[in-house]
């Protein structure tokens, strides 16, 4: 009989590994990893013209685009070009193609 009960409480344990470890997987893993996703899709389509901000808070305009590194030109004055990695851009603002037709 006392072997009977230690099995139960083992199951049920392993059962309740399995549920927590589901709800982390949902909660946490999951939208990652769909960011994860978005973001290396996003940092593919980047071109020459896109302007950008770093993840060290700083908005460019990228000149050349190589493998996994592209030139970014900061400032007004077109002598700061920088080149970085693609995984340090933040976020890219495609140029506006209507905008620049309408004026």
């Amino acid at each position: 009989m006392f072997l009977a009960s230690n099995s139960q409480s083992i199951g049920s344990l392993i059962l309740l590994y399995a549920v927590i470890f589901g709800v982390m997987w949902f909660l946490l893993i999951r939208p990652q990893r769909k960011e994860q996703k978005k973001m290396k899709e996003l940092l593919s389509q980047v071109a020459a013209g896109d302007s950008v901000l770093t993840t060290s808070g700083f908005y460019g305009v990228i000149l050349d685009v190589m493998d996994d590194t592209v030139i970014v030109e900061f400032g007004n004055n077109k002598n700061c070009r920088i080149p970085m990695k693609k995984e340090a851009i933040a976020a890219i603002e495609k140029p506006d193609i209507n905008k620049t037709t309408e004026e």
